[in-house]
């Protein structure tokens, strides 16, 4: 007679913290996603018109990906006026006939469309990234134009709603194709970006005007009907502004895809003409590499040759300055030049002449120390006398501090660095792998260093300092206001004070913080960092041109 099991089950596997971070990045891509929500979207279907995402996967190549670009802007911001779901615009590069284009598209599920701060802001990034890789644009036009409540913080700064048609003309006059279909309400000044454009098309049932009908008579006493002040057919027939007008979404991006086609491709970037077939990397969970809290010790050289054509990487001055990681590679068969923050426990060769019997120190990885900083200085020269574009893979803690780092010249050296990082010339694409913490950041070309890209995985963490560090420095400022204020906290009070700074300022670390407020452009999967990468470097290959290559007064 067969015994009843008696036994426990096996426990489940113990869940990881990417697996977590992993499934909350994804479920939080489906909200935003959602936009502003199913009501929305029912609405723009009853108009016979597609959702922002639907006219992107019709307009790009089929089985091809489109690369989203800022999907977390305006992350948990507005709330009190119902948020903003990814800045209510839809912005990233997709495959029109075989090249890459830039395509911005409102979502008229959010406010109408409506701009917010940060939907001018993601707008101007979208376009500077356009204009940075002479990637031709289109411009999905579905607005109901400034969001009115915010007016000031949308309209007049140099930054703002007006630098939209500003780079609208730039990109024009260099030549950069664009065009724009008006799918829906197109009004105010936002009715100059699409008559800026190379083609302008426009759909039945849409309205372009300067003033909707209820303005002009307010304004002027004027009764007019939508068709007849700004329809298709009158800017069709009467006013001449459109080229072409087309019965409905599918029709329009019919339309856009066939113009598309006829325009003529220009040189590529001088580095992607040394482009060779691409060779597979080695097969590798990255997830298993790098751990997500920053405390699992790794070295970058796997990471890189990970991520490298047939895991072949050409090391710069191995043994030398050992905490940051150069060298040469091919991504994609385009080559690259890393720059990267090694992750080990260094056991460091000191000069003779130390104190008897001490010839070695230990350096922590993720620390710039001045002979890191200078060889990557060097390095990053090297690249661009090489006109090879640079890959900066940043998990850094900041540059070494104290007595012997200063007498070493610590801050001459960084300032090297930074010379370097500011003056280089070739494509520059950042990859936020863990910390990207204080003058770090700058010196792993962070995002005032005009990265043409800059992704983080979903273990990045953007600030200052660390939280552990900031939550203490921050606690010890309000605990001596407190003081000379008169008021003596007891043991509880400071443990209540360090948690409610500590969980503000961990708030403020998580990638999507910095998303929110396009310090990033995109939040990746670790293991889909070579595709991202390899396409990148695709859309920087669109521009020929490269500057000459100066540093000003460089320290030595």
């Amino acid at each position: 007679m067969t015994q009843p099991d008696t036994s426990a089950p096996p426990a489940p596997p113990t869940r990881t913290a990417w697996q977590d971070a992993l499934e909350r990045l994804a479920t939080d891509r489906l909200t935003v996603h959602a936009g502003g929500g199913s009501k929305a979207q029912q609405r723009q279907h009853d108009k016979n018109r597609l959702t922002a995402r639907k006219r992107i996967r019709q307009l790009i190549d089929d089985q091809t990906p489109f690369d989203e670009l800022m999907t977390f802007a305006g992350w948990e911001m507005y709330q009190d006026v119902g948020g903003c779901p990814s800045g209510g615009t839809v912005t990233g590069i997709g495959t029109i006939q075989g090249r890459p284009w830039m395509i911005i598209a409102n979502d008229a599920t959010v406010k109408a469309g409506a701009f917010f701060p940060i939907t001018a802001k993601k707008v101007i990034r979208a376009q500077t990234i356009a204009l940075e890789n002479h990637l031709p644009v289109v411009y999905l036009v579905d607005s109901a134009g400034v969001y009115l409540p915010m007016q000031d913080e949308i309209f007049p700064d140099q930054d703002d709603f007006g630098r939209v048609f500003y780079l609208n003309a730039r990109m024009s006059a260099r030549g950069i194709p664009q065009i724009a279909a008006i799918m829906g309400n197109c009004v105010a000044g936002g009715a100059y970006l699409p008559v800026m454009c190379d083609t302008l098309i426009m759909t039945e049932g849409s309205g372009l005007y300067l003033a909707g009908p209820a303005l002009v008579k307010a304004a002027i006493g004027q009764v007019v009907d939508s068709e007849d002040l700004g329809g298709a057919g009158m800017h069709a027939s009467i006013a001449g502004t459109v080229d072409y007008k087309e019965p409905d979404d599918a029709a329009a991006l019919r339309r856009i895809r066939a113009l598309a086609d006829l325009y003529a491709q220009g040189e590529s970037a001088p580095f992607a003409r040394r482009r060779r077939e691409t060779l597979p990397a080695p097969e590798r969970d990255l997830t298993e590499l790098v751990g997500f809290d920053g405390s699992q010790r790794y070295d970058v050289r796997d990471l890189i040759t990970a991520l490298v054509d047939g895991g072949e990487f050409h090391e710069f001055k191995a043994e030398y300055g050992e905490t940051i990681v150069c060298g040469f590679a091919r991504a994609g068969g385009f080559p690259v030049a890393f720059v990267a923050n090694q992750r080990t426990v260094i056991k460091k060769k000191l000069k003779s002449g130390g104190e008897p019997g001490l010839r070695t120190r230990i350096e922590v990885g993720g620390v710039i120390y001045g002979d890191s900083a200078d060889k990557a200085a060097r390095f990053i020269m090297d690249a661009n006398q090489a006109g090879v574009p640079l890959v900066f893979l940043s998990d850094v803690t900041g540059f070494m501090v104290g007595r012997d780092s200063e007498q070493e010249g610590i801050i001459r050296r960084g300032a090297k660095l930074v010379n370097a990082v500011s003056n280089s010339v070739v494509p520059k694409i950042t990859i936020i792998t863990g910390g990207s913490f204080g003058a770090g950041n700058y010196a792993m070309n962070g995002k005032a260093y005009a990265p043409r890209f800059l992704f983080a995985w979903p273990s990045a963490k953007y600030a200052v300092m660390s939280g552990n560090a900031a939550a203490k420095t921050l606690m010890d400022i309000q605990l001596a206001a407190l003081k000379r204020a008169g008021t003596e906290p007891d043991d509880e009070d400071i443990l209540r004070l360090y948690d409610e700074v500590k969980s503000k300022y961990d708030t403020e670390l998580d990638p999507r913080y910095a998303a929110a407020r396009l310090w990033v452009d995109e939040i990746i999967p670790p293991n889909d960092t070579r595709e991202r990468l390899i396409r990148a470097l695709e859309a920087c290959a669109q521009n020929p041109h490269q500057d000459e290559f100066r540093v000003g007064v460089f320290q030595v």
